[in-house]
């Protein structure tokens, strides 16, 4: 007579399925069925939440003020967004399927103690983009008090205490919990997306209609120039959302079923930021007409107004959503992520001070100072996460065949401990692949290697990792739970990809090993 369970919801329990301590929490435990609510609509309105927001329009809006043409940016937008939509889905499935966060699937690639290290990249990427929207909140605050009181215009300080001020409205969310704001999520994107809206009316008829606002011209004088800064822009498209990709199985973990997820991210994440991007591709045509040059920042833009209720009711909006997807995009990924490293000491509210202690030590005014400063942000940290992916889909899909043993995914000395807990196949991998990307930033002659850093870490890294694994022992790592327990009928309990969602409570059953 042999203890099993249907899923991972027990392993805590006192039936030899004990997990390791050091690698367990309950925000690391796998998800239950009772958790697993998310449906088609939910991802849809994910994506609509999360593409609804200031960085998204600053994201297009660079492209106008690199030079391009509204049709030039819109293009390129769509393509990056459906170019990341594949490692998106790819790494979504093992979340859907044996209901685990990211820190934990990482752990079947580069062993359970290597995993902090694809695990602090990503983290430390998330600290970035914290740091930003929180500078995006301050910028924010500033503006409304400008509008206000024009004197403040005068006081650089001013700047700065809505920064901290924001940054301490944040870290007081994260104290109190993410609950704490879930009330906002309701109306926030969609209000935005109004004022986003009405924004675009204004810009239209100071432009004069969207004759004058879209006719501007490209303003690339050779094929040359477009594709390089093409390249560049498309791999910042990618990078945008590089570490999504990577930590998108902390969502799909609650996914009802794989095509609940697989729809609803296919539908929501290109139609959603192509429809978001466009409101800012056509108000930075706009400010061409109207002021002579691109204004990329909407709040820059906004500051321009002598219309106070309408820049005063955008500005509050963009405050909300900041807020929002702050605290939703950047604080509960990292913090899991920083949970990873202790999970017996860091707990979510630590990691989440921790986040934006680091948020603020990038220095984000620095990235947001102009659009290549932007893009060349997105680009770099591309070069980081980009190798991840190409190894978490390579051991995944390639190596494992989709198969995890997910009670080892929380044991030492099981099938992922590898060399003392680390896979150092996965962490050369990773060398070579952020390697290759970013070695274009010191030698002038491979700069295109940069240019499509991403692309070019994923390759190196994957195309490594396989070659790598190849002559590992045990290549194919660990036989799934289902399939180590010979009962018939009992691998579509077992194994959520066959039949019932991973979890359920712990069963006595007869087996064989």
């Amino acid at each position: 007579m042999s203890l099993y369970v249907e899923g991972p919801t027990s392993l805590t329990d006192a039936y030899g399925l004990r997990a390791d301590p050091q690698l367990y929490n309950a925000d690391l435990a796998p998800t239950t069925p009772e958790q697993r609510t998310w449906s088609t609509y939910n991802y849809i309105a994910l994506w609509f939440s999360m593409s609804m927001e200031v960085t998204t329009y600053m994201l297009a809006s660079s492209l106008i003020a690199g030079g391009m043409n509204w049709k030039q940016a819109i293009a390129t937008v769509l393509l990056g967004n459906l170019i990341v939509l594949i490692p998106m889905l790819l790494n979504a499935h093992a979340g859907t399927k044996y209901g685990i966060p990211f820190p934990v699937f990482v752990r079947s690639s580069f062993g359970v103690r290597g995993a902090n290290v694809p695990a602090l990249l990503r983290a430390f990427v998330a600290c970035g983009w914290f740091g930003i929207q929180t500078w995006i909140g301050g910028q924010s605050i500033a503006a409304m008090l400008n509008v206000i009181w024009p004197v403040t215009a005068t006081m650089p300080f001013v700047l700065w205490a809505c920064f901290i001020g924001f940054w301490l409205l944040n870290m007081a969310v994260v104290w109190r919990g993410v609950e704490s704001i879930r009330f906002l999520q309701s109306f926030s994107a969609p209000f935005l997306f109004v004022m986003s809206l009405v924004l675009l009316g204004f810009m239209t008829q100071k432009a004069g209609g969207f004759g004058p606002m879209l006719s501007a011209p490209s303003q690339f004088h050779t094929d040359s120039s477009f594709w390089h800064f093409f390249f560049l822009s498309l791999t910042g498209m990618v990078g945008y959302w590089a570490t999504l990709s990577l930590n998108i199985p902390d969502f799909t973990r609650y996914a009802k079923s794989q095509e609940s997820q697989i729809f609803g991210q296919a539908f929501g994440l290109p139609v959603a930021m192509t429809m978001y991007t466009f409101i800012g591709i056509a108000c930075t045509s706009a400010s061409t007409v109207v002021f002579g040059h691109p204004i990329w920042n909407p709040i820059t833009l906004l500051g321009l107004f002598h219309q106070p209720l309408v820049a005063f009711l955008a500005l509050i909006s963009i405050l909300i959503a900041t807020l929002n997807v702050n605290i939703g995009a950047n604080v509960v990924s990292p913090s899991n992520d920083f949970s990873h490293l202790a999970p017996k000491h860091i707990s979510f509210r630590t990691g989440g001070l921790i986040t934006g202690l680091i948020g603020v030590a990038v220095m984000p005014w620095r990235l947001m100072a102009s659009h290549t400063d932007y893009i060349q942000w997105l680009v770099s940290y591309s070069g980081l996460l980009g190798p991840v992916a190409g190894i978490m889909i390579a051991d995944y899909f390639f190596i494992r065949g989709t198969r995890l043993d997910t009670e080892s995914l929380y044991h030492r000395e099981g099938p992922y401990e590898y060399y003392k807990g680390v896979n150092l196949r996965a962490l050369i991998a990773l060398a070579a692949g952020v390697f290759s990307a970013l070695i274009g930033l010191l030698i002038s002659d491979l700069r295109f290697l940069y240019d499509y850093a991403w692309f070019v870490g994923f390759g190196v890294a994957a195309l490594a990792y396989i070659a790598l694994m190849g002559t590992a022992p045990r290549v194919g790592g660990a036989t799934p739970l289902a399939q180590r327990i010979k009962v018939p009928g009992l691998d579509k309990v077992l194994d959520p990809a066959l039949g019932n969602s991973a979890g359920a409570k712990a069963r006595i059953v007869s087996a064989t090993e």
